[in-house]
């Protein structure tokens, strides 16, 4: 009687054999992590010194868009709205005070923004420093203050 041959396990053509092959240890995985994460660190203490100059850009932006709409409004009905009135008159005609005869089908403005600190712009007409004051208080949501806790109005806009 013949003995019976081993069936040996061959590999896929290009694959190295089963006892050959090699896998990433604990240690290699744990300094890949390591890295991504002091390199994650990095990125976020970079990101995070831009945030506040990106509120306070957005905050311009929006005071500018703001503006530009009371320009159409009072284009429109040849004055802008009272301070009672508000901006809300930018979105739907105002019911008090003096009553637009030509409001804009849709209003101004189609919403209106918040400030980026979750505040409601302020606004005044007449304004202090022009025909009409937009502001935002700021970061810390209070009159005066420095860097990001000034208040960013349409006449600093260029600061």
């Amino acid at each position: 009687m013949k003995p019976i041959p081993r069936l040996r396990h061959r590999a896929a053509p290009g694959l190295a054999p089963r006892h050959d092959q090699r896998g990433f240890t604990l240690i290699e995985i744990l300094v890949v992590v390591a890295i991504i994460a002091i390199f994650a660190t990095v990125v976020a203490l970079n990101v995070s010194g831009e945030v506040p100059k990106a509120k306070v850009t957005k905050a311009k932006s929006d005071i500018s868009a703001i503006e530009s709409a009371l320009d159409q409004y009072k284009m429109d009905n040849s004055v802008y709205p009272s301070t009672d009135q508000g901006l809300q008159s930018l979105i739907q005609p105002p019911g008090s005070g003096r009553v637009p005869k030509h409001y804009r089908d849709g209003g101004y403005i189609k919403r209106m923004p918040q400030d980026p600190w979750g505040n409601p712009y302020a606004y005044a007409s007449p304004g202090v420093h022009g025909d009409v004051d937009i502001w935002s208080y700021g970061a810390d949501g209070a009159p005066g203050g420095d860097g990001p806790d000034a208040e960013i109005g349409n006449w600093n806009l260029g600061q």
